[in-house]
């Protein structure tokens, strides 16, 4: 019998749930199941494939309310959020569900016969969740890994497996067998460690820091298991003289502060043009100040605390008080509140602008020329994703092409689209998720040459 755990709503520090914390036994059994189920699964025809996932697309649609409520509940997002992210994991289950049936191989010529090449699922996919976005983070992916004729066993960060459960049995209750995507609940120092050592597992799918993504590779190197790694970032938000000021001061905090600044993409270094510096700050208070923290549950709340006590502390200890530029506000009483802040930093070696916060912090530096501008935002070990604010649009490309990071947004703050790919460059990752090819991330290419001159 699994211990269990108790699940904590990080709003108002109550109990809300408990679930099973699976053993290693537990574990193994599960992935045996989906080991097995794989040999069945991979043989369904494609338009019965397609047609389950559109099934489970719909499900998750039809329970996008109860999902949101349930995320509010366990993570702390605000409820417009946790919307957008039930669309988004529904969306991206729905997407995938078009690429069954186009998951085609070519033929080669050659002389002498007929060169053929197949996509073939690789077989069990592990899928490592973090707890900052649940629902998004596992449908990208157990949706194309499905698509692709593989078998899925999905472990949810061990603080917020809510979501990850009530989706899989949508999942069960749209036609998709149980072992052919299995949730298992646990720590990821027995379940997560299990999954990746175990060589029934064929690749492993992490998001989450980087010390772990490190770990994860390096287990996984020891099979030549494929792995997929989305891990930190430390993002910049590029702010040229010539940038519309009102709407870049008006959309800065929802870069960085948006889920309480517990996002990978968010741009916790705020790089401004010196001549512009004062103009741009007198706006960016204002549009700090006027963020409202509150109960998540609240349709008014553009950010909810922290995800726990700990992380809190954690966020605390980067912040020295004498860089404090100015703050936003946050409830007092129970939950893991911690208000936007943010700091001017003069040291470039500073921790604040070399280590992943995590949390609703960001740091302002400034710079003179294009050149500065490039050179601050790649003095990072890390490079996911990042946000230019200019009118020129040489520039934009310009700046585009010349910071290393594997997603931009030129006067925008948008990141994420499934259609398009998404990864990050050095320490942020290996390897990328969404888009068009995200399901050749889980096929091996067999290539079959057939003589013709017999």
């Amino acid at each position: 019998m699994s211990d269990l755990r108790e699940i904590i709503n990080p709003a108002t520090e109550e109990v809300i749930a408990e679930v099973p914390a699976l053993s290693v036994k537990e574990t193994e059994a599960a992935i045996a199941r989906s080991a097995a189920a794989f040999a069945s699964w991979r043989k369904v025809a494609p338009g019965q494939r397609a047609a389950l996932l559109r099934a489970f697309a719909a499900n998750v649609m039809s329970h996008k309310e109860e999902l949101a409520l349930l995320e509010v509940r366990n993570s702390g997002h605000t409820i417009g959020n946790a919307r957008w992210e039930a669309n988004n994991a529904a969306d991206v289950i729905n997407y995938y569900s078009g690429s069954v049936e186009r998951l085609s191989g070519r033929q080669i010529p050659v002389a002498g016969g007929i060169d053929i090449t197949f996509k073939e699922p690789v077989g069990v996919v592990g899928i490592i969740v973090p707890w900052n976005f649940p629902m998004p983070i596992a449908s990208w992916g157990f949706a194309p890994a499905l698509a692709a004729g593989c078998t899925v066993v999905l472990k949810p960060a061990e603080i917020t497996p809510l979501t990850a459960m009530r989706i899989a049995e949508l999942a069960h209750e749209a036609g998709i067998p149980e072992d052919v995507f299995s949730v298992l609940t646990g720590s990821g120092r027995i379940v997560g460690e299990t999954m990746v050592a175990d060589p029934r597992v064929k690749k492993i799918v992490f998001t989450g820091s980087t010390e772990v993504g490190i770990h994860i590779q390096t287990v996984a190197a020891a099979q030549i298991k494929p792995v997929t790694l989305e891990l930190g970032g430390k993002s910049a938000n590029v702010v040229f003289a010539d940038a519309d000021l009102d709407k870049a001061a008006a959309t800065a905090p929802y870069s960085v502060f948006d889920n309480a600044g517990q996002d990978c993409c968010a741009r916790s270094r705020l790089l401004v043009q010196e001549s512009i510096y004062d103009s741009f700050m007198e706006r960016f208070e204002e549009a700090v100040r006027s963020v409202r923290v509150e109960d998540p549950l609240l349709e008014s709340a553009e950010m909810g605390p922290l995800i726990s006590a700990g992380h809190r502390k954690t966020v605390e200890s980067f912040v020295d008080e004498s860089m404090v530029l100015f703050r936003g506000s946050c409830p007092s009483g129970p939950g893991y509140w911690y208000p936007p802040t943010v700091l001017e930093v003069s040291d470039p070696n500073h921790r604040v602008l070399k280590e992943e916060i995590f949390g609703p912090v960001v740091a302002v530096q400034t710079f003179s020329d294009e050149d500065e501008a490039i050179a601050l935002a790649n003095d990072s070990d890390y490079g996911l994703s990042g946000s230019i604010w200019t009118s020129n649009l040489g520039r934009g490309i310009r700046v585009s092409r010349g910071i290393e990071t594997g997603n931009l947004s030129v006067n925008s703050h948008s990141s994420v689209r499934y259609w398009t790919p998404f990864g990050g460059y050095k320490r942020s990752g290996l390897g990328r998720e969404l888009g068009p090819d995200a399901t050749d991330a889980f096929c091996e290419i067999k290539n079959v040459f057939i003589n013709t001159d017999i």
